[in-house]
């Protein structure tokens, strides 16, 4: 199979019918085998209704449904997890994404040999307003600085293109989605492209996603990715590092007014009692933080090797 397109949704079922006949129109006039994977995560409206019927009429169509609302990154991994083409496209349900991008995103992978093509939505449409495109360069130049991925513009862009073997290899969680392009960096898929994309305007419907909200959940986000990246896997490294630091000073400062104490008694002078100096109670906290510190760092070496429940989602039904 040629391309699978994997569109995670939210009540959009206004757009579901006509995205899939925009897909449809486009890979029939290229000749590509594909499927198309509807995630729905969750939604209060008819949009698995939509999926079903879509379903029904067309095989390749095919449809996955939460009892609940997750996020858009549960949505991503489970299609991940059912796609079969050689390349797979992303796109979000609101016809903002054009899949008249679909052929050049293919051949950028198939010819050019990108591991990754991240849309770059350069010419924002009118309708979005301040609150979502200011936060939204603060966190694009945010996460090019941290991740290292300085060609990119746009990290947040729904529409991407990957090889198959990326998605198989990565795994989005939580709120992660947003940083697709630094999780394939991180599982060595390095060469990673940009495309600038036509963004078309919202024609149903409000956005589900709030700008500076945003730009707070994905610093932090960003900011766990950077440290579980880096240390994700020697938590010990670091914690047990920074304790023993921490440890040491202390009992060394420990030492000190126990040695000054004696040090007064020989000679002859009387220094009163060690509780009373205030560097006593500092030398203790600061052992007691280092200890602390130590702890910290072998539990969460413990937990990132046993760690089995990160992506158990409760799948309704499944097309």
């Amino acid at each position: 199979m040629d391309i699978s397109v994997v569109v995670p949704l939210y009540n959009e079922e206004e757009s579901i019918a006509e995205l899939h006949a925009w897909i449809k129109r486009v890979m029939d006039e290229n000749k590509f085998s594909y499927e198309v994977i509807f995630c729905n995560d969750g939604s209060t409206d008819h949009s698995w209704d939509v999926i079903e019927k879509l379903a029904g009429q067309y095989p390749e169509v095919h449809g996955i449904s939460f009892r609940r609302n997750y996020g858009k990154s549960p949505a991503l991994y489970c299609g991940f997890d059912k796609v079969e083409g050689d390349v797979v496209i992303t796109m979000d349900a609101d016809l903002q994404d054009s899949p008249d991008e679909i052929p050049e995103l293919y051949r950028m992978i198939k010819e050019d040999g990108y591991d990754l093509v991240s849309g770059y939505k350069m010419n924002r449409r009118q309708g979005d307003p301040l609150s979502k495109t200011i936060p939204t360069k603060l966190f694009n130049a945010t996460a090019r600085k941290v991740s290292g991925i300085h060609n990119l513009h746009d990290f947040n862009c729904g529409l991407k293109a990957y090889r198959k073997d990326v998605v198989k290899s990565i795994e989005v969680y939580g709120e992660m989605h947003r940083y697709i392009p630094y999780l394939a960096k991180n599982a060595g898929f390095t060469k990673i492209g940009e495309k600038r994309v036509h963004h078309q305007a919202r024609q149903h419907g409000v956005s589900k996603f709030m700008g500076w909200n945003r730009f707070v959940n994905g610093y932090l986000d960003l900011m766990s990715l950077w440290f579980i990246s880096t240390f994700g896997r020697k938590p010990m490294h670091v914690f047990g590092f920074l304790g023993s630091i921490m440890f040491l000073i202390g009992l060394l400062s420990a030492i000190s007014v126990g040695a000054y104490k004696l040090i007064c008694l020989y000679n002859g002078n009387n220094p009163g009692l060690v509780t009373d100096s205030p560097y006593f109670y500092i030398s203790l906290t600061t052992m007691l933080i280092g200890t602390q510190l130590f702890l910290a760092g072998f539990l969460g070496d413990m937990i990132s090797r046993n760690s089995q429940e990160r992506n158990n989602y409760q799948i309704n039904k499944v097309i």
